[in-house]
């Protein structure tokens, strides 16, 4: 099968969860023999076209950056698309599977599927819906307008996450099939925990929407009580700033660390496994895989009761986590209660999310899509 993934960030060059998937599934589907390429922006040095762990990478775009002020750069969007209209138009594929955010690729995949017959599967990751009028105010209905458009151009709808899948049936009306993001299972079982003990750890991106300014009046709260208290916050982002200003602020010096990204996973897992409870207090996620990986570590997770956080779906409450309201001193209470949860419920509730099933899965999916037994409509195609 030769199969083109559409995503303008391409890993590991630039983290993140959708391109985490694109590259764990690209690699075992190369391993199993498919032809797999990824048409992205070029963000690595050399040529544009390179192979890349079995993948055939495509940097069809300058690299520009991601977010402008905290927000996705429209202008970054645009250019990407403007040069992945004919590249991407120049072969045939047997099927193409666009990562729906941000929307506006849709249209030069949606030409290219024409072109050649096609099928082109969307995989959600995240419906934003009325969440539009909150990021960008009056101009939100543009926002809500490209996210219907994607709906109507997909041939066959692949949803990330029960949250998602419901909401992009509501969007579309189509069949949607749920398949997860996954995690490394033999990875992270070689990894040994490291040395240095936290007794809460973050790892992600330092965006809004991580919510991470609550975890950081949580652990204020519980540094009120046990001044020994040690968090550690890992990742980067426009908001790293204004979080290191806030732990300043509340004088936190002493119990919260800010370590930066860390590119090596195990290095992560590693931290994972010497931490006494994961912390993700996202109002919004689509997914929410570095809550799995800190279960298949024995880690129990908090997170947040959100209507856009389908991390919370990840969580068995009182069992492998705790889901929180979203106030402070509900989230250290909830990061206190989580310690006394086993290790075990943990590891076995993510063994079920290992990434060579996620990809038997997905194949199976596109052949279902090449058979047009999605259900979805095919005559949706752009005239």
């Amino acid at each position: 099968m030769r199969i083109a993934y559409v995503y303008d960030a391409v890993y590991p060059w630039v983290p993140g969860g959708i391109q985490r998937r694109v590259a764990e599934l690209g690699r075992r589907l190369g391993d199993d023999g498919h032809e797999v390429h990824w048409f992205g922006a070029h963000a690595w040095d050399g040529p544009p076209l390179v192979e890349h762990d079995g993948v055939t990478l495509h940097g069809v775009a300058p690299p520009t950056p991601l977010y402008v002020d905290g927000r996705r750069s429209i202008r970054q969007a645009l250019s990407f698309t403007r040069h992945l209209t004919r590249p991407l138009a120049a072969e045939r594929f047997d099927v193409i599977d666009f990562q729906e955010f941000p929307y506006l690729p849709i249209f030069p995949c949606a030409l290219a599927a024409r072109r050649h017959e096609t099928p082109l599967v969307v995989t959600w990751h995240e419906v934003w819906g009325d969440y539009w009028d909150e990021y960008l105010g009056p101009a939100g209905v543009a926002g809500k307008a490209a996210e219907w458009s994607v709906g109507r151009l997909a041939d066959s709808h692949v949803a990330v996450s029960p949250l998602t899948q419901r909401r992009t049936s509501a969007l579309t009306g189509d069949p949607v099939e749920l398949i997860p993001n996954g995690i490394d299972l033999d990875a992270i079982r070689a990894v040994a925990p490291a040395r240095d003990h936290v007794d809460v750890l973050y790892v992600g991106r330092l965006i809004p929407e991580k919510n991470v300014s609550l975890l950081v009046r949580a652990v204020a709260r519980l540094a009120a009580e046990r001044p020994d208290v040690r968090c550690r916050i890992v990742g980067e982002g426009p908001e790293e700033e204004r979080i290191r200003r806030l732990v300043a602020t509340l004088g936190l010096r002493e119990q919260v660390e800010m370590s930066g990204f860390l590119p090596d996973s195990t290095d992560v897992y590693a931290l994972m496994k010497a931490a006494d409870v994961f912390a993700l207090p996202s109002r919004r996620e689509g997914f929410g895989i570095t809550a799995l990986e800190a279960q298949a570590c024995g880690t129990p997770v908090v997170t947040v009761r959100a209507p856009m956080n389908a991390a919370a779906d990840l969580v068995d409450d009182g069992v492998t986590g705790v889901v929180s309201s979203v106030t402070p001193a509900a989230f250290a209470t909830a990061l206190d209660a989580a310690r006394d949860l086993g290790s075990r419920d943990c590891v076995t509730a993510a063994a079920a999310y290992d990434w060579d099933v996620v990809a038997e899965q997905t194949v199976e999916s596109y052949e279902r899509a090449i058979a047009g037994e999605h259900g979805a409509p095919t005559a949706r195609r752009v005239a």
